[in-house]
């Protein structure tokens, strides 16, 4: 019979079983494929293939007249131009995502703001995918220029940027209409909080992500098993 989980382990919980093969098949420009043989708790063992991942931040911004900003951008693995908060790649070393998303919000909406808090942490695709992504929420907006040196090109230089209702982003993520992960989590999060009066209890925009840790000791351990000795 299934057990009724106490607050304490309603919780994901670190943990990393040894890899005693790694292989890189293929590198890409954001990601690699690579086969990894993973020794089980039980004595065996077990073949995964995944992508690596640097992650990413992304941004619900919400202005007071109760709008999101969204960007319209063409996403050539699925066939959709997809409706999108700000959202960007940690692919810095060493870079603070908070000032990787205030990053992304001025080069993708023309944005700043002063007003930072975490909505909500999510691995996007945990069986397949490295990636890990933090989502912000940012108030008491502003215009601000681009980033000095910014050139948006590829997809970006086809975004558009536009402001929608939020209860109307609410209601086409419940109709299926709107699709982006990062989307829908920063919103429906953001509409969970603020219906049960939770905004002030929002994590600050420095609070720990446990996920960016483990992520980087498991590619420590990753590149000792692919490059021994």
């Amino acid at each position: 019979m299934a057990r009724e989980l106490a607050w304490d382990d309603i919780a994901d919980r670190r943990e990393s079983w040894p890899v005693t093969r790694h292989e890189v098949l293929a590198r890409g420009n954001v990601s690699s494929f690579v086969v990894d043989t993973v020794q089980t708790p039980d004595g065996g063992s077990m073949t995964r293939q995944y992508l690596l991942h640097p992650g990413a931040v992304g941004v619900i911004a919400w202005d007071d007249a109760d709008r999101i900003a969204v960007v319209l951008q063409y996403r050539h693995p699925v066939a959709h131009t997809l409706m999108e908060p700000p959202a960007g790649l940690l692919d810095q070393d060493g870079e603070d995502p908070l000032l990787a998303v205030q990053r992304e919000l001025a080069e993708e909406a023309g944005l700043a703001a002063t007003d930072w808090r975490v909505l909500v942490d999510l691995f996007t695709t945990p069986g397949g995918n490295q990636e890990s992504v933090r989502v912000y929420l940012a108030r008491q907006l502003s215009e601000a220029p681009a980033p000095e040196g910014f050139v948006a090109d590829s997809e970006e230089a086809h975004m558009e940027i536009a402001w929608a209702p939020r209860a109307q982003v609410v209601s086409a993520v419940l109709a299926g209409r709107v699709q982006n992960p990062v989307l829908v989590a920063g919103v429906m999060a953001l509409e969970t909080a603020r219906l049960g009066g939770r905004l002030p209890e929002l994590r600050p925009a420095d609070a720990p992500w446990p996920a960016r840790d483990a992520w980087a000791a498991q590619n420590r351990e990753l590149n000792d098993v692919g490059n021994p000795g």
